[in-house]
Formats: C-alpha cells, structure tokens, sequence
C-alpha cells in the first residue's frame, strides 16, 4: 500500500510538471515564448472571437434549392431517356419529390417504364392510365443534400481565401449549416455580400417573339423564363430555360474599370467548348439579344449585332467598381449549389475584444489573490498549501485545454473564476473533517488519514452533481457555453486529481517537516466551534417567507417581467460608442424608429460614450434580422463606432429555446436522479425543492434587474443548481450519518446539529466562491457582469436554500430515523457543532 502511495505521489509530480510545460507557452508573453524550443512553443491556448474580436456567422443551406435542381435534372433525364427510346409522351413536369409524364401509347407503358428503369435514384409507378410517376427516393435526396453541403462548405471556403481571409475558418454544423468564423474582421458585410450571392451566372437568348405582359398574366411560353433586371424600377425578360453557357463554364474572371467613363465591368474567359456554343449560338442568332443572369435576375443584356468569337467576354451590369470586384471573386471562387440564408451573426471589434481579455485576465488573476489571501488567513501554512494546489490545478487546466485544442472565451474565463472560488472546497471539507476527527481521538496521523477518506465520499458526491451539471451544459450545443462546461468539467476532475495526491503530500510533508504532533492552530481554532443555532425552530416562518417569493417569482415569470435576450426572442443587438462625446440614448432611439425598425430599446454600458441597442425581432423571415440591424448601422455610423453587433434569426433563437428547455429538464432530472440513488426518497424530494427554489429566485432576481435572459443564463441556472446541490450533499451526508449513529434524537435535532457541524464548510466554501465572482463582477468588464451577477444571486441562494430548504424538508415529508439507527451501538448524545464524533 505504501509502494502505491509513492507511486502516486510520482505520478502526480510527473503530471503537474507536465502540465507546467505544456502551459508555459501560453503563461508567457508571445515574444518570450518564442524563444522556447519549437516542440514547446508550438501549442498555445486559442483565444475566442470574444477575445480578440471577429466575426462569427451561421448560414443554413437552403435544402429546397437542392431538391428543386435535383428534380430538375429528373425532368431533364426523363425527356432524354423516352426520346432514346422513341416513345411518345406529353405534360411532363416536375412538382415537389417527383416529376409525371404521360405516354400518348398506352401500349408502349412497359416500354417506357423499361426505359425509366436506368435512372438512378428514383423510382417509376404507372397509375394504370398511362400517366407515370417518377419520384425521388429519400436516399437520393439525402444525398444530394450531403453533396451540397460539402461543395458548399469548399465554395465558402474559396471565397474567403479571395477576399484574404485564409486564416478565417470555415466548418459544417450538422447537414444544413454551415459556421464562419474570421479573428480580427469586425465589418463583415463585403462577406456577407459574397456568400449572399449563389453565384449562378449564365447566358440565355432572351424570347423576343413572346409578350413579356401576356407572361405576367397568364404564365410563361414552354421553354422560357420570366425574369426581371436589377434596375429601379425592374423590366421584365422572357429568356431561353436552356444556357448558352453557365458558371460551370468559366476559366477566369476579373473585374476591369473604364477611366473615362468610370464604369465597371467583369472580363471573362470560357472553356473551349463554351466558347465555341457562344460562337455558334451568336452567328446564328444575329439581331437577337443576350441576357447575362445572375443568381435569376438579368445582370446585363447583349445586342447580338455579330458573332463572338474566341474565349473572351465582358459584361457590364451598373455596378462600381467594388460590385465588379467582388462579384468576380465570386465566379473565381465557384457557384453554390444552393442559396445560403444568414441565420445568426456575433462580430466584436478587436480593440473590444482585447478590452474584454484584458479585463477578463485581471479578474482570474485578482480572484486567485484575493481567494489565496482568504484561506491563508483562515488556515494559515494549510491555507497557502491549499492555494498552492490551486496554482497546480489552474496549470493543469491550461494544459487540458491546450492539448485538446479548446477556444477559450469569455464564459470560458468566468469558469476558470468560478473554478478558482470553489476548487479550495475540497481542502475546507478535508480540514473541517480533521479537526473533528482530531477533537475526537487526538492522534495526528489518524486525524489526516481519517480526514480525507471520510470526506472523501462526500467530495464524490459533490463533484458528481457539478459534472452532471456541466455535461448537460456541454449538449446543449453553443459554442461559448460549450467552452464553460468544458473548463469547468475539467477543473472539477482537476481539483479533485490535486486534492488527493499533491495538496495531501505536501500537508503530510509539511507535519513531518515540523515534526508536528497536533494538528496547526489554524486548524483547530475555527469561529464556528461551540455554535449551536437552531436552525429548524424557525423553519416554518423561513418557509413561509421563501414560499411568498417563490410565489412571486413565478409571478414575475408568468407576467412576462422576465427580459429575454436575443438568443430566445430574436432580433438584433448593437453596441455602439460616440465618436465625440457621450451617447445619448434617446436621440439614437429616436432617429432608428423613424426607420420604421418597430419596437426599440436603447441602455447606457459602461461608459457614458457607449450605449447598447435592442432592435426587436422583425417580420419578413431570417433576413429581416439582417436588414435592421445594417439600417441601423447605416443611420449611426456616421456619430458612432460599432463595436459589437449580434443578430439572431428565428430559426436560432428557436433551436436556443429547445435547447435550453431540454437542457434544464434533462439537467434537473440527471441531477436527481443522481440525489435519488445516492439517498432515501425524502432526500430527493428534498433537493429538488430546495433546487426548484434558488431557480425560481434567480429567474426572479434577473427579471427585478432587467437582466436580460439569454443561453448565457441558462448556463448560471444549471451551474448554480449544481452548486446547490453541492452544499446540500454535504449536508444530507453529515445527516445520514448522524442518524446511524444519534438513535433516540429527535429528527429536527439531528438536522440542527448536523447544519452546524458542516457550517463552517458551507459558510467558507461560499464566501471563496462569492469572493471570486465578486472579482469577477468588479473586474471583468461589462460584457459578463450579467452572468457573473447571475451566479452571484445564485450562489448565494443556493447557500441559503442548503440550509433552510433541504433540511427542513425532510420534516415536512417524515423522514423515518429509525431506517439508519444501529441498535445498541447508537447513542442518545447531542453531537457538538464541533464534530465530536467520528
């Protein structure tokens, strides 16, 4: 046994120098770390976009293009297969998943469904009457869809590399989204624009012999198309379905400006093939014009006064020279297979950002201080050991994070804090538990053998529910809240890793060091020894109160009162600064609801120079969004700086809310599910009150402060009922094991007694956690005070309801003591608040 310890003990060296290692680039300044070997300096920690400013956006690949040119080419194959096989047909068309056609012989039926037979990805039924129906098969839609998402992620991919993002990333989330995103870009429209544009440029003979109004009225001739022009007002053209030439068929393109003239205009090169069906078509349709199409809109038309010959074609279509310069990246980079719709955008201006890391940095760094002053002063030479472990346990976290690739964010660097307040939990339980077992049976070394696996079921249990907590966090599938969770997650496995191996052998170091033969001062001297309060004598006036606002809270839900963020309702949010001056918020309000963009909010952030405006969801679908928030730009610009911009369509804020539903119910039935496994039934119910009450409260707290509720707050919610039941844990631990051991104690005593005796646990675990947040809250900057306030209410609360709600609970639905009593081994003695008991 004492070989494994050593072992162990290596082990935990091994890994703490390491994760030293592994983090020492990113610690460093970026020029020091460059002096590191290359082997070292190759993996740093990867800042955010919240961070370091950029854009993020979300595009969802519009499925119907896919199965409208999927069904298409059906039709097209179709008519090629019947004339092959020479057999007459009529009325073929092509609506929805199939296209139908009928054959003018009924007798040639099999003849032509022998003929369908070759076509892949369909299948061909005759109705009895000759009409036949070929429809697309789900595995051929499925993968046409699987197609188009990857040729689409490459196109996008292409056209940021033209417009100079290389370094910009391009990803496919699930089958019909697609994430950007792009450090360092806070103005996102030129791409925007570009990934707007389907990019499907052909040329068609425009149909001069047909009415362009009879078309309007009664529909197109077979074969043709009624488009319109970009002009103000439209003309319409009735053009040619088939193309001369497409996309497809383009070798180069580049934008080209006349001096003179000052007009812009795009010179192409075909393939051959191209070129001569060009040639060919022109000669033989001299005095007719051509339509240059663009994405179903006529960009330009041609006098077809003389053939074309060669490869080369210019095509004007009234746009400057920045329209001809991007619409030519676009050709170069590739069509899309479908249309892209912007579904969501986030774009940070860099000087925020490195505001915001600046801040975010200063409040990791004064809540390490200020939590390291705090034990050190209450624990004294164990109290810096404790924040020693801390010091490892933040390296180990870097190191997990880098190895792993992880973006660290804003939310991110909140978990890093909160890890920082409740890391040292661990250490305060293992030294309470020492000191009661000292005041018990005053041997050292069984007191610190006795303190850490006594705790050490409890700390299990307390780990759990916080890793419950952060996994369901993890599901729910926003990037930034993904980050959160998995900084967390791994800072409680972390803590607990520390905890048990270097933490403990620099404790034992330290005793034999001294040759100690009681346990420190520090230790044995807390300001809780001797209390005795009476927690339970007053639980049915405390249930009461907490019942009122409970009720109150509820009343705030239902009323509407709660703020919901633009992840939940839609909409779209800027963050602006005065050019000169300060902000003023009714002016801005003002001037944007003159442009008719409906309901708008205008708030002060930080600053008397910087306000954040709320333009409210908008009808019209996901491009609504878009629209008011570029209007918006456009009217303020000029007087202010945008510094951050979120627009969410929809379709997103929808997924948010199931999300965030699903998240919390799954969260909350996880987390009981683990406290109904671990105890009696009383206790469940007890914690799922106790839980239901810091949420309702919290919610409550967020609606009486007009904080706004986005997937953010979800985030504290779970978080905080995690840490809710982290304390309840410990004390429904304390009270299990009081009722094997106190038989004849009446319950309220056993509760009362078992309170006080994790009550210096509790008050202590709470105040490093709130100490931390609290830093966080004064210095982490505006972007993530309303979750740091969040889980401050929260944590709080959680304390208050570890006490008041879950122990009086177990009154109210009659706990039986007599399932733990032991018989004769029990005794009737009070337990001291102290812990004399083993």
């Amino acid at each position: 046994m004492l070989q494994f310890a050593r072992w162990k003990t290596i082990v935990a060296w091994l890994v703490a120098f390491a994760s030293f290692l592994i983090a020492l680039p990113t610690v460093l300044p970026p020029e020091q770390a460059q002096l590191l070997p290359s082997w070292m300096s190759g993996k740093r920690l990867a800042p955010g976009l919240d961070l370091t400013g950029g854009t993020y956006l979300m595009l969802k690949l519009e499925h119907q293009d896919v199965l409208n040119d999927r069904l298409a080419a059906t039709v097209d194959a179709t008519a090629q297969a019947l004339r092959s096989a020479r057999i007459p047909y009529s009325g073929l068309m092509g609506t929805g998943h199939e296209a139908q056609v009928r054959i003018r012989d009924a007798a040639r039926t099999k003849d032509a469904l022998a003929a369908l037979a070759s076509l892949a990805g369909v299948t061909t039924t005759d109705d009895g009457t000759g009409l036949l129906h070929v429809v697309l098969t789900p595995v051929a839609i499925e993968e046409a869809n699987a197609n188009a998402a990857r040729e689409s992620l490459d196109v996008v991919t292409r056209r940021m590399r033209e417009l100079g993002l290389a370094d910009g990333v391009a990803r496919l989330d699930g089958k019909q989204r697609i994430v950007v995103q792009v450090a360092g870009l806070s103005d996102p429209q030129r791409l925007k624009d570009m990934l707007g544009q389907r990019g499907t440029l052909s040329a068609r003979l425009i149909d001069t012999k047909s009415s362009v109004e009879a078309a309007m009225e009664s529909g197109a001739p077979p074969g043709t198309q009624l488009l319109y022009s970009l002009d103000e007002p439209p003309e319409g053209f009735l053009v040619n379905r088939s193309a001369v030439f497409t996309a497809a068929d383009i070798t180069a393109a580049a934008a080209s400006v006349n001096d003179r003239a000052g007009a812009a205009a795009i010179e192409l090169q075909l393939n051959p093939a191209a070129a001569e069906r060009l040639s060919q078509t022109t000669r033989d349709n001299i005095g007719q014009r051509l339509a240059i199409v663009l994405d179903e809109q006529v960009l330009s038309t041609l006098d077809i006064d003389a053939p074309i010959a060669g490869d080369a074609l210019k095509i004007t279509g009234g746009f400057d020279e920045t329209g001809a310069v991007n619409l030519a990246m676009v050709l170069r980079a590739g069509e899309l297979p479908a249309s892209l719709t912007l579904l969501e955008e986030r774009s940070i201006e860099p000087a925020l950002g490195a505001s915001s890391a600046r801040s975010a940095l200063l409040a990791v760094l004064v809540s390490g201080v200020a939590v390291a002053i705090f034990m050190a002063g209450f624990y004294g030479t164990f109290g810096l050991i404790a924040a020693i472990g801390l010091c490892f346990n933040l390296l180990m976290i870097l190191a997990v994070l880098v190895l792993t690739g992880t973006v660290i964010t804003l939310p991110g660097i909140a978990g890093i804090v909160l890890i920082i307040g409740i890391a040292v939990d661990s250490n305060v339980l293992i030294y309470e538990r020492m000191r009661e077992e000292y005041r018990n049976e005053p041997s050292l070394a069984d007191a610190v053998e006795n303190g850490y696996s006594r705790a050490f079921s409890t700390i299990v249990d307390a780990a759990m529910t916080t890793l419950i907590a952060v996994l369901v966090l993890f599901l729910l599938g926003s990037a930034p809240i993904q980050g959160f969770a998995i900084v967390v997650g791994v800072g409680i496995i972390t803590t607990f890793f520390v905890t048990f191996t270097l933490t403990r052998w620099l404790i034992v170091g330290r005793l034999r060091l001294i040759r100690a033969s009681h346990l420190p001062r520090a230790i044995r001297t807390v300001i809780f020894d001797g209390v005795h309060l009476r927690f339970m004598s007053i639980r049915n006036r405390v249930f009461l109160v907490t019942a009122l606002l409970t009720i109150g809270a509820a009343g705030l839900m239902m009323s509407g009162a709660v703020h919901m963020g633009i992840d939940f309702s839609g909409g779209a949010l800027l963050e602006v600064r005065a050019r000169q001056g300060d902000a003023d918020a009714e002016d801005i309000a003002g001037r944007l609801r003159e442009l008719n963009l409906g309901d708008v909010f205008v708030r002060g952030s930080g600053s008397p120079s910087t306000a954040v405006i709320r333009i409210y969801t908008q009808e019209g679908g996901e491009n609504a969004e878009q629209t008011s928030a570029l209007v918006a730009r456009g009217e303020l610009e000029e007087d202010y700086e945008i510094r951050r911009v979120e627009v969410v369509g929809p379709s997103v804020s929808g997924d948010f809310i199931s999300a965030a539903t699903f998240g919390i119910l799954v969260g909350f039935l996880a987390l009981m599910g683990y406290i109904w496994a671990r105890f009696e039934w009383q206790f469940a119910i007890g914690a799922i009150i106790a839980v239901a009450h810091d949420i309702f409260l919290t919610i409550g707290f967020l609606a009486l402060l007009s904080l706004e509720f986005n997937i953010g707050s979800v985030a504290a919610l779970l978080t905080i009922a995690g840490y809710s039941l982290n304390d309840t844990v410990v004390v429904y631990d304390r009270i299990r094991e009081n009722l094997k051991r106190y038989r004849l104690m009446p319950l309220p005593l056993v509760i009362d007694a078992s309170i006080n005796q994790t009550l210096s646990r509790t008050v202590l675990t709470s105040a490093t956690t709130l100490l931390a947040l609290a830093m966080l809250a004064i210095f982490g900057g505006e972007a993530i005070r309303a979750f740091t306030l969040t889980m401050l209410f929260g944590v709080a609360v959680g304390t208050f309801s570890s006490i008041y709600i879950a122990g009086p609970v177990l009154i109210l639905f009659k706990l039986r003591p007599d399932r733990y009593r032991i018989g004769r081994g029990g005794t009737s003695a009070a337990p001291q608040a102290g812990g004399d008991h083993a």
